[in-house]
């Protein structure tokens, strides 16, 4: 293993938010400042610092060394951070990594208008296949994440996850054309195709994250400590958990995982399919302004074509 080189960094720049999508709000530090002295005056003196990562939905701010405020960028995801405050605390008995702790909840204000919110600060570093001791052992914790979630009551659960593959063709295949000179559309294509004749899920709905990428999966001295970036969380289709089984591991990590599982061949493929699917959206979106999701995307691919080999 190699030496920790984080990912999740805080620098002290308040410009140094891209901009990711068309009509994203204005977010800096001098904007969570007159926030949080407007809502949470105890907090306004406090060194805030950016926070550097592959995230697209939210602007991160460190808040001195134990707290973090997250703003969403666009306010269709602001239900995101009242679904994370609502539900956070009402998972966390069952999951023994550690998971974000709301400190507060924002209101949304004439110059920013939507919710968000300020989190106890975890550490770690996204993962990173040269921070990783061992990619089975990886693999054995987040099947163990991934159990211990479904255990959760469900009373009262939102729906969670994507729509039937199906549904998402069009937009796949939209996406794979605007990926033309950036990976391998034939192969991608036929994968796609391929990914469709799946069964359409019909099952019992489960707990899950449903966003299960590396820039969510924290890491410490080699092994995983947390699971961050709940804003999907809900009940929905099983599959949704099984992508990281392209998005994260290679074929070793893979085997491990689904042997962990032991994950029925329907579900596997239909993981695959939302896997491909996720990726191949994040490719043409992301080529300028999150070059780094962009290099996470490809491999995902690259692993899944791995199968079709």
């Amino acid at each position: 293993m190699k030496q920790e080189t984080p990912r999740r960094i805080a620098i002290n720049d308040e410009h140094a938010q891209v901009k990711m999508h068309e009509g994203e709000i204005d977010i800096d530090a001098a904007l969570v400042r007159r926030l949080l002295i407007e809502q949470f005056p105890h907090l306004a003196e406090r060194t805030i610092t950016v926070v550097r990562s592959a995230g697209t939905v939210n602007a991160m701010y460190r808040l001195g060394h134990d707290l973090c405020a997250r703003l969403p960028r666009m306010g269709n995801w602001a239900e995101s951070i009242e679904r994370e405050c609502a539900w956070l605390p009402k998972l966390a008995p069952y999951i023994s990594l550690n998971i974000p702790k709301p400190f507060a909840q924002g209101k949304p204000t004439n110059e920013y208008p939507y919710s968000w919110a300020i989190y106890h600060w975890i550490e770690g570093c996204a993962y990173q296949d040269n921070l990783v001791s061992d990619e089975r052992q990886i693999a054995s914790e987040l099947v163990n994440f991934i159990l211990e979630l479904r255990r959760a009551d469900m009373q009262g659960a939102p729906c969670g996850g994507r729509r039937p593959l199906i549904e998402l063709d069009a937009a796949t295949r939209v996406a794979i054309d605007s990926s033309r000179g950036m990976i391998d559309t034939q192969a991608a294509s036929a994968a796609w195709t391929h990914s469709l004749e799946s069964p359409v899920w019909d099952g019992k709905p489960v707990w899950i994250h449903g966003d299960l990428l590396k820039s969510n999966l924290l890491v410490q001295e080699g092994r995983l400590c947390a699971i961050i970036d709940f804003g999907g969380v809900g009940i929905g289709d099983p599959a949704a958990d099984v992508v990281p089984a392209w998005s994260v591991f290679s074929r070793i990590g893979r085997e491990t995982f689904r042997q962990a599982f032991d994950v029925d061949d329907n579900t596997w493929s239909r993981a695959r399919g939302y896997a491909l699917h996720q990726a191949l959206l994040i490719i043409p979106y992301y080529p300028k302004t999150n070059p780094e999701f962009v290099t996470m995307a490809k491999h995902t691919i690259e692993e899944i074509l791995i199968e079709f080999k």
